[in-house]
């Protein structure tokens, strides 16, 4: 059974049924996902900087998912975050089948695994598969944001991206985003930071 914290707790009964949205959050509002979440402080500032937005972490960690709900739940001074969910789960499955078509506004997809080693590029999830999924459950005019810190994994996900004429290639710098844990730590070591944002492009009618 798939979990969503913090309380009240939402518990999924299968892992092929798309999610209730409107009775996880308790309101209707643009969804953003934070895939790969990772301990949650990316996703909390984010949702404390749009309370008027929903936001939603992915992460397969158990680990990672209490720290991010220990940070989204309430603090000592009683406070909480309460338009932030965790749910934990593999990436690549929670957006093929559980996220309901054209319902999220925006994906981060921030430092994912490079897998560096060219025998296990088969195993980045950026794909085209992957995009196909994105795409699905994106709105009309969706975004996806992705960072990472390998040049060639950068390159790719452009090639791929410049041959998808189901999204269009726009400005990767155009929102003040809080920076990651990882993205703290690349900085750190004077490492270059590649973005891309891929805007979905709706069909000419």
């Amino acid at each position: 059974m798939i979990e969503l914290i913090p309380a009240p707790e939402v518990a999924l009964d299968s892992y092929v049924a798309r999610p209730d949205l409107l009775k996880i959050f308790g309101r209707a509002a643009p969804l953003q996902v934070d895939l790969g979440c990772g301990e949650g402080s990316f996703l909390c500032e984010l949702a404390q900087k749009y309370p008027e937005k929903n936001f939603l972490g992915i992460e397969r960690l158990t680990g990672r998912v209490e720290k991010a709900c220990r940070k989204a739940g309430p603090s000592r001074t009683g406070d909480k975050i309460d338009n932030m969910r965790v749910l934990q789960v593999e990436t690549s499955y929670a957006v093929r089948y559980l996220l309901p078509e054209r319902s999220v506004e925006t994906f981060y997809l921030l430092f994912p695994d490079p897998w560096p080693k060219r025998r296990h590029h088969r195993r980045r999830i950026v794909t085209a598969h992957f995009l196909n999924s994105i795409h699905a459950a994106l709105d009309g005019s969706g975004l996806l944001r992705i960072a990472t810190d390998q040049v060639d994994y950068f390159q790719q996900m452009m090639l791929l991206a410049g041959n998808d004429s189901r999204f269009k290639i726009g400005n990767a710098n155009d929102i003040d985003l809080p920076p990651t844990k990882f993205e703290r730590r690349f900085r750190g070591q004077g490492a270059p930071i590649y973005r891309l944002s891929l805007r979905k492009v709706s069909p000419v009618t």
